[in-house]
């Protein structure tokens, strides 16, 4: 998939610096790429924030003086996520936002990592994401994000269900701590189950003419950077980008509003709110594409059918890719529990979604 994005030629070009910054010890690491990146700053004076929101990598920002001004963000990737991350991916869609100016400046690569430029705002909560002007916000970015034209005339074609495969074959048939393991084997559906609703997944979804665009595939709060100075939101972490199925970024995002420490299905947007968020979508959309942006009610009633059936997708990927992580992942959080909510309200809302029906 990773030849799909096209990178423009006028994006600057990425440095990779011969650096291993160590999630133990991960001062002196951080001290030689900043002597690359802002040679000015004496390492003495160098401040290190650790922020603890992420669950796939550690994120530190790097500053001088009393204030976080100029923040140099390292993000040390999480063990083993090279196996579900696509790093080259990653790097080609972070060039390919900046230069849409949807996205902050990619500073360098280094061995297991990599630096960006710190968005000022907010980071937001469960609770904003659903409040007014900022769903509005969220949503025309959104639609911004999926009228970016990077195939260079290839016809671009969702990779999920590849990625879902590569991910159900990672997925642990055991754990080795026992107490683990007894919960895989008691509260997660087995391998054959899950296999079957890969497949059910595929062949109801890929049917349902939702148009293949370039997502981001991970809008969580976290990810979605307010400034209310300037009146805009921003994305950030792009891990998960690439081409997908618009319903599926939307449905996707909508899943978030459950929060990821505190997880409440109960704030799932329901119909009417779901109704207006994807109303400004279209709209945004449309004028990104060129089109008139006269939106009908049968567009998006379309949508909304579309944008709920691929949430069980997105429930079904984040459950696939929780298990793998709790046998890989040295940060602490309980990614068995999280993989167990996801498919637990996968099976919940599979007959919500498929009982919906497309305008006539």
């Amino acid at each position: 998939m990773a030849n799909y994005i096209h990178v423009p030629d006028e994006a600057p070009a990425v440095p990779k610096i011969d650096v291993t910054v160590d999630e133990g010890d991960y001062r002196p690491g951080a001290l030689k790429l900043i002597k690359e990146l802002r040679p000015s700053w004496k390492p003495s004076e160098v401040k290190i924030k650790f922020f603890t929101d992420g669950i796939t990598n550690k994120l530190l920002g790097c500053y001088v003086g009393a204030v976080m001004q100029d923040v140099v963000l390292v993000r040390i990737y999480g063990h083993k996520t090279e196996l579900f991350v696509d790093r080259e991916n990653e790097v080609k869609s972070f060039r390919v936002l900046h230069a849409q100016r949807c996205a902050p400046r990619l500073y360098c690569t280094f061995n297991n990592g990599l630096c960006y430029e710190f968005l000022q705002g907010t980071a937001l909560e469960p609770e904003h994401i659903r409040s007014q002007p900022v769903f509005r916000l969220i949503a025309r970015q959104l639609a911004k994000y999926h009228a970016i034209h990077a195939h260079n005339g290839w016809v671009p074609q969702s990779d999920l269900w590849l990625t879902m495969g590569k991910y159900f074959a990672l997925i642990p048939k055991y754990l080795k701590d026992p107490e683990q393991n007894a919960r895989l084997m008691m509260e997660v559906p087995s391998p054959r189950c899950l296999r079957e609703e890969l497949v059910w997944l595929q062949q109801n979804l890929s049917v349902l003419g939702s148009p293949v665009v370039l997502c981001h595939n991970d809008l969580l709060c976290k990810n979605i950077i307010y400034n209310q100075e300037a009146g805009n939101v921003k994305f950030i972490d792009y891990e998960y980008a690439g081409y997908n199925y618009q319903a599926y970024d939307i449905g996707n995002h909508f899943n978030e509003f459950a929060g990821v420490n505190e997880v409440d299905y109960s704030h799932y947007p329901g119909r009417a709110f779901q109704l207006q968020w994807l109303r400004s979508y279209l709209e945004a959309y449309k004028e990104h594409k060129g089109q008139c942006s006269d939106v009908t009610d049968r567009e998006v009633e379309i949508l909304f059918v579309q944008v709920n059936r691929f949430a069980l997708a997105s429930h079904f990927f984040w459950g696939l890719w929780a298990l793998i992580q709790a046998k890989f992942s040295t940060i602490d959080f309980d990614f068995l529990g999280y993989a167990v909510l996801r498919f637990n309200q996968y099976f919940k809302m599979k007959p919500e979604a498929t009982a919906l029906n497309f305008p006539e």
